[in-house]
C-alpha cells in the first residue's frame, strides 16, 4: 500500500515492540496508539507537558474564584449553562456530570478500543489546554499502565460533544466508581481495582469532569485501529486476487505498469505492482500466455482488481491524513489557551472523523464484493475453465465450496448495509442546545464490524483459490501463491470428498487476521506496497 502517512506504520500483522510511549512531546503517532491499545505498551507523560498542565490548571483556578461566570468552571453544562454554581457545589457538579453522563448501554466495547480512547484523552490532557490537575492526567497514565480497562458500552455516543458517554465511563473508573477489567479479563469494582494497583481515586475539581468527557477519542481510536487493519487487508486482497487470476487461467498482462500508468492513481499502481509480484514465475499463468490462447479479456472482477483495491487504498490514504490531523489536536470545550484565556469552541464535533469512517466502510464493502465475485467464478463450470462444478470431488455427491460462497454472499450483503453512512444522520439533543451531531461513534462501530466481514470474505476466497490451484496440477503456481497454499495446508487438507467446512473457513480467517498469509507471500516477494 502507498504510505498511509504515520498510520501506515501501524501494521496489525507486525507487532509494535514499543516498550514505552511518551505522551506530550508532540502528537501521538498511529503506531503509538496501536502499541498501547493493542499490545499493552506503557505510557509516560513528559516533564514539559506536566509543567503545561500545571500552568493551565492555575489559570482555571484563578477563574474559579472570579466574580464572572465561566462555562464549565462555575456554570452548569449544555442547556443548563445559564446557572451559576456556588463554590461549595462545584466538586459535586463535576462528580454529577461524570455519573450522569456515564449512561452507556449494550455490549461491552473491546479492550483495544477502550485503551485507545483512554490514551487519546490523556494525549489531549497532556497538551495543557484542558485545565485538569496534574494528578488527574497521571491517573489516566496509571490506568493504562496497570492494564485496567473501564467498562464502556456500545451505545451512548452521538459523536458530539465528542464521545460523551464512553469517555464518562472511563472518568467514572478514575473516580473509583463503576467497573473495570484487569489484564486477565476479570470484572472488578473500579475502587478495589485501583487500590490493588496502588492507584488513588481522583477527586475532581472545577472544569475537570468536562475536560475528561469532551473529545472524539473513541471514534479516532477506532479509525486508527481500522487503518492498521486495512494496511494488512488490502495487501491480502491483492494476494487473494492474484490467486484467483492464476486459478482461473487469467492473464497478468493487464497489470503491466505502462497500462496502469495511463490512469495515475497511486493506489491502483500499488495494487497492480503487488499483483505482478505475487504472480511472478507462475507456470500456470505461463501455460496460456502464447499466441494460441484465445482469451482476450478476463472478467471485470479479475481484470479490474487493481482499480477497485487501489481506490480503497487512496480512500485509506485520505482517512489517514484526517487521522494524523486529529492526533495532533487538543479537543475540549472550553479550552485553556496559552495566554490563559478560557474559550468555548466547537472542536469536539466529530464530522471530520465520521466522514472518513463512512468512506472506509464503503471501500471495505466494495473490496469484499469484488472478492466474492472472483470466488463465485471458481464454482461455475461455465466460467471456471475446466474445473469441477463447485470444485467438488464428485459433483452431485459432493457440494465442494458451494455453501462457502453463500457465506461470502451473506457477509457482503451485510457489508452493503453497513456502508450506509452514519454521518448523514443527526438527532438533536440537550434541549436543542446540541442540535446537530456527527454520529461518528456509530460510523466507527459499523466500520469495525465491516473489517471483520472483509477478513472473512478474503479468507474464503483464498481457501477456494488454493483448492483450485491444487486442481491445476501438474501445472505449478507462482512461488508466492504456493507459499500461501503451503501455510493453509499445514492444517487444512487439499481437495477431496466433502468435509466439515466451517472449521476450515475459520482457520483461514485466522491466517488472514494474524498476517500469516501476508508474511508467507512477503517472504518470497519482499514487502508488498
Amino acid at each position: 500500500m502507498e504510505v498511509l502517512s504515520t498510520v501506515g506504520a501501524a501494521r496489525c500483522n507486525e507487532r509494535v515492540e514499543t516498550a514505552e510511549v511518551i505522551v506530550g512531546v508532540g502528537p501521538l503517532t498511529a503506531a503509538d496508539v496501536v502499541a498501547v491499545a493493542r499490545y499493552g505498551a506503557k505510557v509516560r507523560i513528559d516533564d514539559h507537558s506536566l509543567e503545561e498542565i500545571a500552568k493551565s490548571r492555575a489559570a482555571v483556578e484563578a477563574l474559579a474564584h472570579a466574580d464572572t461566570p465561566h462555562y464549565g468552571i462555575s456554570t452548569g453544562f449544555g442547556a443548563l449553562a445559564t446557572r451559576h454554581i456556588a463554590p461549595e457545589l462545584r466538586a459535586q457538579l463535576q462528580r454529577s456530570l461524570v455519573r450522569s453522563h456515564a449512561a452507556g448501554s449494550g455490549p461491552e466495547v473491546e479492550t483495544e478500543v477502550v485503551r485507545a480512547l483512554v490514551l487519546l484523552r490523556l494525549s489531549t490532557l497532556a497538551t495543557g489546554r484542558t485545565g485538569v490537575k496534574v494528578e488527574t492526567a497521571q491517573a489516566y497514565a496509571g490506568l493504562l499502565n496497570a492494564q485496567l480497562t473501564p467498562i464502556v458500552h456500545e451505545y451512548g455516543s452521538l459523536g458530539c460533544s465528542g464521545d460523551l458517554a464512553p469517555l464518562a465511563h472511563v472518568a467514572l473508573a478514575v473516580m473509583g466508581e463503576g467497573q473495570v477489567r484487569d489484564a486477565g479479563g476479570n470484572l472488578l469494582e473500579a475502587g478495589a481495582a485501583l487500590e490493588a494497583h496502588g492507584l488513588r481515586p481522583v477527586v475532581l475539581a472545577e472544569k475537570e469532569g468536562l475536560a475528561l468527557i469532551n473529545g472524539t477519542d473513541g471514534m479516532l481510536g477506532m479509525l486508527v485501529l481500522a487503518l492498521a487493519d486495512l494496511d494488512r487487508l488490502l495487501k491480502t486482497a491483492d494476494v487473494a486476487a492474484a490467486m484467483s487470476v492464476e486459478g482461473q487461467l487469467g492473464t497478468d498482462r493487464v497489470f503491466a505498469a505502462d497500462l496502469q500508468g495511463l490512469r495515475p492513481h497511486p493506489g491502483q499502481a500499488s495494487a497492480a505492482a503487488n499483483l505482478r509480484a505475487v504472480l511472478a514465475d507462475s507456470a500456470i499463468v505461463a501455460s496460456h500466455r502464447g499466441p494460441e490462447c484465445n482469451r482476450v479479456q478476463d472478467a471485470y472482477s479479475l481484470r479490474c482488481s487493481p482499480q477497485v483495491h487501489g481506490a480503497a487504498r487512496d480512500t485509506a490514504t485520505h482517512a489517514a491524513t484526517v487521522a494524523d490531523r486529529e492526533l495532533a489536536a487538543a479537543i475540549d470545550n472550553p479550552v485553556v489557551l496559552p495566554d490563559g484565556r478560557v474559550e468555548s469552541n466547537g472542536n469536539f464535533h466529530g464530522a471530520p472523523v465520521g466522514y472518513v469512517l463512512d468512506f472506509l466502510a464503503i471501500a471495505v464493502a466494495d473490496v469484499a464484493s469484488i472478492s466474492e465475485r472472483r470466488t463465485d467464478r471458481f464454482l461455475d463450470v461455465a466460467r471456471n475453465h475446466g474445473l469441477n462444478a463447485f470444485l467438488a470431488d464428485d459433483p452431485g455427491v459432493d457440494s465442494g465450496h458451494m455453501i462457502a460462497q453463500y457465506t461470502q454472499a451473506a457477509i457482503v450483503s451485510e457489508l452493503k448495509r453497513l456502508a450506509v453512512p452514519a454521518s448523514v444522520d443527526s438527532i438533536p439533543s440537550s434541549a436543542m442546545q446540541e442540535d446537530h451531531v456527527s454520529m461518528g461513534w456509530s460510523a466507527a462501530r459499523k466500520l469495525r464490524r465491516a473489517i471483520d466481514g472483509l477478513q472473512r470474505v478474503l479468507a474464503i476466497e483464498i481457501l477456494t483459490a488454493a483448492r483450485a490451484l491444487d486442481l491445476r496440477a501438474p501445472l505449478t503456481p507462482a512461488p508466492a501463491t504456493a507459499a500461501v497454499r503451503a501455510v493453509l495446508r499445514e492444517h487444512v487438507a487439499g481437495p477431496g470428498t466433502d468435509r466439515h467446512l466451517g472449521p476450515e473457513i475459520e482457520y483461514s480467517v485466522g491466517l488472514v487476521a494474524d498476517g500469516s498469509y501476508l508474511s508467507a507471500v512477503q517472504a518470497v516477494t519482499g514487502p508488498l506496497n
